[in-house]
């Protein structure tokens, strides 16, 4: 019972801030007709590596509508600001592992920020740009379960961010740092194909194309439902190095307040 009662929560919390997070959704909207006007005003019409222009365009678009769920989480899952106010010593001695209940907190995050963030901007997208609707089932479901991986790793990702505050107090700058990486390893503004050769097996070799780039492809019906069995042995390797930072950090509590 604790996984959904830890989601309601932190949906809940969300739902006093509607009307801040209705600016962010307007505005995440104009940054994907920005994007989207880029490529129309550079984009050659016959396309490029098996990419239309029309094709480049739902892409983006679809992107900047899933991005509240593959890459906007909280900081670290907000253990570094624990570890400063020395909540953190609280939620290691809770009788719930700590990976499991941050994890559980943001995933009402991201169901919240699903309903009111990323199907308000998909459907504008449809209306707006054509963005294209699969009639499959199998294509939805693939889609749905590449999405929620790709959350999942994401969620991984911030939580190994965040436990490096038991040792730094400081860890924002990871974090920015991932964003930064994501932002072009994980497909988000350009195909991976269009990326330097060097750079398209250095991006093969991490979890980033699950991020973004195989959920989309699938979408568009670019790529079989087969290509994300790879973000599954991802999402294995994060869990088991969650709980082994985890065992970690019991051994290495230095909180700054409390």
């Amino acid at each position: 019972m604790l996984f959904p009662v830890l989601m309601k929560k932190a949906f809940a919390r969300n739902l006093q801030y509607r009307l801040s997070h209705a600016v962010n959704t307007v505005a995440s909207i104009v940054f994907g007709l920005i994007y989207v006007s880029i490529w129309q005003g550079i984009g050659q019409q016959d396309g490029m590596h098996g990419y239309s222009l029309q094709t480049v365009i739902h892409y983006v678009a679809l992107n900047q509508a899933t991005l509240w769920v593959t890459l906007f989480v909280t900081n670290g899952l907000g253990i570094e600001r624990s570890v400063r106010t020395g909540q953190i010593a609280t939620d290691l001695m809770r009788p719930v592992h700590l990976f499991y209940q941050l994890m559980c907190r943001e995933w009402g995050q991201i169901g919240y920020q699903l309903l009111y963030k990323t199907i308000p901007i998909y459907l504008i997208y449809i209306w707006m740009l054509s963005l294209p609707v699969p009639r499959s089932t199998g294509t939805w479901l693939a889609f749905a379960t590449a999405l929620a991986m790709a959350a999942y790793m994401n969620i991984c990702v911030n939580y190994l961010i965040g436990v490096t505050a038991l040792w730094t107090t400081e860890s924002t700058w990871l974090f920015w740092v991932h964003n930064s990486i994501s932002s072009v390893l994980s497909g988000f503004l350009i195909p991976i194909e269009w990326l330097p050769h060097w750079l398209q097996r250095i991006a093969y070799m991490t979890p980033y194309p699950y991020m973004q780039y195989i959920p989309s492809k699938i979408y568009l019906g670019l790529a079989s439902p087969s290509e994300m069995y790879g973000g599954l042995l991802w999402c294995v390797l994060f869990t088991a190095l969650c709980l082994a930072a985890t065992a970690v950090v019991r051994n290495k509590v230095e909180v700054q307040g409390g």
